[in-house]
Parts: structure tokens; C-alpha cells; sequence
């Protein structure tokens, strides 16, 4: 759980910049915004999980 919201406020704060600095269209983000509830709903969704899931737990488990 924790992971995902950090990845969502991750999201958040890079569009907003995006947006800021017009390299991001406000139609380009809502078209991406509805792609992620739409994917969100799908089959796909575990499999998406899951493979973040295992993305932070190896980017975790590195040691400086």
C-alpha cells in the first residue's frame, strides 16, 4: 500500500511539473489519467501489481 502511493505522488508531482513546463498537454494528461482507470479495471491490473511490487522490493533490497 505504501508502495503505491508513494508511486502515485511520484506520478502527481511529475505531471505537474510536465504541465508547468508545456511539455505536457492538460488533454494528454486527462487521456492518461482515464487510461490508468480504465487499465485499473482490467485483467491486467494483478499483473501490473505485481510487477511493480517486485520492482521495489529489488530496488529496495540494493545497498548503497
Amino acid at each position: 500500500m505504501a508502495v503505491s502511493i508513494s508511486v502515485v505522488l511520484l506520478l502527481v508531482v511529475l505531471a505537474v511539473i510536465f504541465l508547468r513546463s508545456g511539455g505536457l498537454k492538460l488533454s494528454h494528461a486527462v487521456v492518461c489519467a482515464l487510461l490508468g482507470f480504465f487499465l485499473a479495471g482490467t485483467s491486467m491490473a494483478a499483473t501490473i501489481q505485481d510487477g511493480l511490487n517486485a520492482t521495489a522490493g529489488v530496488v529496495g533490497s540494493l545497498k548503497p
